[in-house]
């Protein structure tokens, strides 16, 4: 369960009367208007925050990926667990927002996935498929019914190109939402054809440190004006936007402008009423309740309730705090919009039905605030595997006290509530799983801020005179279904060398959970034997390069992985996964006589695989870098520790000292913002390029062509050649340096298609008796991949100077 210390956090975040504050302005607007874009944290967030909390639209965040192939500047976390944690850093991020979201990629497994950085939008439907991406987005414009949408950026050349794909995508499926014979089968689920009434560019440049637009923005032909605060909080939208923005966490997103940004300008690009002159992104559209009881179709006594309604909406909002009054205020509103839809016609409901029923959640939502009848539901523990138990507390508030409160469960299949007990606020109910339970999916596919989320939640129903109120609350950790059993190889891979000079490797399988017996299904020619101190694997004496998976066991099934996954600002998840102990056999020959010291920022876990490669490395911590360093012959600085790592970026004039005594500094890739100064971090002038757009590789086949094949670097002790370069995972590189002192020697010439070649993927520099060397490619993640050739030229770059 969530600490003291997390409640009080949470608490503080989101107070009763902000809560009540932003469930009376989600009444004021029936407008929803949707951003798109391809990855967590690609939302115009300050945008977003001024149209939910300044204009009370309902605001979606539709997102292709889970940002699954991106980095993580907290931890471990990569691919399938990265996406599960940037699953959950959006879903916070719109909780600040009071934003919804919606998923077109599934995971990793699914064709809609992060694989990577790619340069334009070809180059990213070639893996996810135009017209699956196309058609997810009508299932999105046709589900959720957007009356605005708006990308976050252009399809243009120097953007990524999963930003071009969504943006190219989104315009698509404009038309063929509004096609009754486009993807019929949506008619089926219950869906219709919609037709969103805007499309708007941004007339802004996704230019930066990253992208590099090559054409201009179109012209601004509206600017959405932001001015003043936002009334419950008193901050600007834009600074909003970042507190939005800081959940992105693991990017390194949140920063504090100086000076709040108040306006930005669009392009519309597509209006269904075919006119682009407006003086707002609200012309032409049914804003209100008021316009929508306009409407000509509308009888009388409908066009008089909604009337009513709006009417009683807007004295609520007036009478923010007293919730004796607000109260009074929804109660007409709910009797009257019920009213309204009861007497409208069938057109006018075909038309406007989503905005009446999303508008009577809301105001049942703001009911139940306003009367503060909530106050948590936990479920202890948050996750139970098949055939297990436990509790869900409902704790309701002490306003509860003068209502009947009905209090409702609702699970996955295979999970039932049995045995409701009463004590004063508590309701207690026992949770039951069934012994055939299915686990739960690691990827949902929506969010919403009006509650409701993830596999279990609970419904809260309370009467106001002859209406009754129901909202839904989420628990206070996400609810899983798991299995009994987790079971982790330690290691998970070996690094196995083709010569023979080792023939066993210490292995050991480590259950978590429900005890169970773990067995090994060795691949031929491979064995488990016991030894002194626990069990090895014993490699065959005639060894064949390549990779071989032995997988384990629980009851005769393949053994599943659970990773927690825990962090302060997104609380806690499991990801689950197939286990699996990875051999690969290599032609791996090692420096003589190098012992290495790792200096980590927790990013990658190069200093682990040296380790498994069978050097002698040591981590260094603070205490460490500030001791002596002279006993090491190579020092390796992982991605963004010159960044995250305030006792290195003081450190490094101790480390030129180091390799002006003979020492040899490795430096794996640093952005620009990685607290990387060209003049001070390394021991002569290196620059990294910036946007990085034009300083990286994406194709991760791009030609390698090597500059100085008698290099040391690269002629011992493995000798590098083409065979190395085969088989890379996502990217060559990317940070590539741009410009550098003399002294460096660039070895290495690649490209993606169409470009110039780039000669800054790897430098070396003889400085004094010793020897810097920096390197773009994306090492590191080769070596998680299990690539041969990124070991073999790892060894190389760790040989002393």
């Amino acid at each position: 369960m969530p600490s003291a210390r997390e409640r009080i956090e949470r608490q503080k975040a989101s107070p009763s009367l902000l809560r009540l504050h932003r469930a009376l302005s989600r009444l004021s607007s029936t407008v929803t208007m949707m951003n798109t874009g391809a990855h967590p944290d690609d939302e115009q967030s300050g945008l977003l925050a001024y149209f939910r909390l300044g204009l009370g639209m309902r605001v979606i965040v539709a997102c292709s990926t889970r940002g699954e192939g991106g980095q993580n500047s907290l931890g471990p976390e990569r691919l399938g667990v990265l996406g599960m944690m940037r699953t959950r850093e959006m879903e916070e991020a719109a909780r600040a927002l009071d934003a919804d979201v919606v998923w077109l990629g599934h995971g990793p497994d699914d064709e809609v996935h992060d694989f990577g950085f790619s340069k334009d939008g070809d180059q990213t439907f070639t893996r996810w498929g135009e017209m699956r991406t196309v058609e997810r987005l009508v299932r999105a414009y046709r589900s959720e019914r957007p009356d605005i949408v708006i990308p976050t950026f252009l399809d243009v050349p120097g953007q990524h190109g999963h930003h071009r794909a969504m943006t190219r995508a989104a315009e698509k499926a404009i038309g063929l939402a509004a096609d009754p014979q486009a993807f019929p089968e949506h008619f089926k689920e219950g869906m219709s054809p919609w037709q969103v009434a805007k499309y708007y560019l941004p007339a802004w440049s996704g230019g930066g440190d990253t992208y590099d637009d090559e054409v201009p923005p179109p012209d601004a032909t509206v600017v959405v004006n932001a001015p003043g605060r936002e009334p419950a909080t008193g901050a600007e939208y834009d600074r909003i936007g970042e507190w939005s923005r800081y959940y992105h966490a693991s990017q390194g997103m949140g920063h504090w402008p100086d000076v709040a940004e108040t306006r930005w300008p669009l392009h519309l690009l597509l209006a269904a009423n075919g006119t682009k002159a407006e003086t707002s992104v609200l012309d032409a559209l049914p804003a209100t309740l008021a316009d929508l009881a306009a409407s000509r179709d509308l009888s009388y006594e409908a066009a008089q309730a909604l009337k009513a309604a709006g009417l009683a909406v807007d004295k609520a909002i007036a009478a923010f705090p007293h919730a004796d009054a607000i109260i009074a205020a929804l109660t007409e509103a709910a009797t009257q919009l019920a009213a309204a839809r009861n007497n409208a016609s069938p057109d006018f409901l075909e038309r406007h039905r989503h905005r009446l029923d999303r508008k009577a959640r809301e105001i049942d939502a703001a009911l139940i605030e306003a009367a503060g009848l909530f106050d948590r539901a936990t479920l202890s523990p948050s996750t139970v595997a098949p055939d297990e138990t436990a509790e869900l507390t409902v704790d309701l508030a002490s306003a509860g006290d003068s209502r009947s409160v009905e209090v409702e469960a609702v699970l996955p299949n295979g999970v039932t509530a049995k045995a409701e007990t009463i004590t004063g606020r508590r309701r207690s109910l026992k949770i039951v799983a069934t012994v055939d339970a299915a686990y739960t999916k690691l990827y949902p596919p929506s969010w919403s801020a009006l509650g409701g989320n993830g596999d279990a939640h609970v419904v809260i129903s309370a009467k106001f005179g002859d209406h009754t109120a129901r909202a839904t609350y989420d628990l206070e950790e996400p609810f899983a279904v798991l299995p009994a059993s987790s079971v982790v190889m330690e290691p998970e891979a070996l690094i196995v060398p083709l010569d023979g000079t080792r023939r066993e490797w210490p292995v050991k399988s480590v259950v978590a959970g429900k005890d169970a017996p773990v067995s090994l299904n060795m691949e031929d020619g491979w064995s488990l034997a016991q030894a002194e101190g626990g069990q090895v694997i014993r490699a065959p004496e005639t060894r064949v390069a390549g990779l071989t998976t032995i997988t384990p066991l629980v009851g005769g099934r393949p053994a599943l992985r659970l990773t927690p996954i825990a962090y302060s600002h997104i609380g806690r998840v499991t990801h689950r996964q197939p286990e699996a102990l990875r051999v690969l056999t290599l032609d791996l020959k090692l420096p003589q006589g190098a012992v290495v010291g790792y200096v980590g920022a927790g990013a990658d876990r190069v200093g682990l695989w040296l380790t498994r490669m069978g050097l002698d490395v040591t981590e260094l911590d603070a205490k460490a870098l500030a001791g002596d360093l002279s006993r090491y012959t190579s020092i390796v600085v992982g991605i963004f520790a010159f960044g995250i790592r305030k006792d290195l970026a003081a450190s490094t004039e101790k480390l030129h000292r180091f390799v002006e005594n003979g020492g040899h500094l490795v430096t794996l890739y640093h952005r620009p913002t990685d607290g990387w100064d060209p003049l001070a971090t390394p021991p002569r002038k290196l620059e990294i390029g910036s946007p990085s757009l034009r300083w990286r590789v994406t194709d991760p086949t791009a030609e390698v062509t090597v500059l100085v094949p008698d290099h040391v670097l690269l002629k011992g002790p493995n000798i590098i050649g083409p065979q190395d370069w085969s088989g890379w995972n996502k990217e060559r590189g990317l940070y590539f340096a741009a410009r550098w002192d003399e002294a460096y020697q660039p070895l290495l010439a690649m490209h993606d298609a169409n470009e110039q070649p780039l000669m800054g993927a790897l430098v070396s520099a003889e400085i004094g008796k010793g020897r810097h060397t920096h390197t773009s490619l994306v090492l590191h993640h080769q070596m998680d991949k299990l690539v041969p050739g990124a070991f073999r030229l790892m060894a190389n770059l760790v040989q002393p100077a």
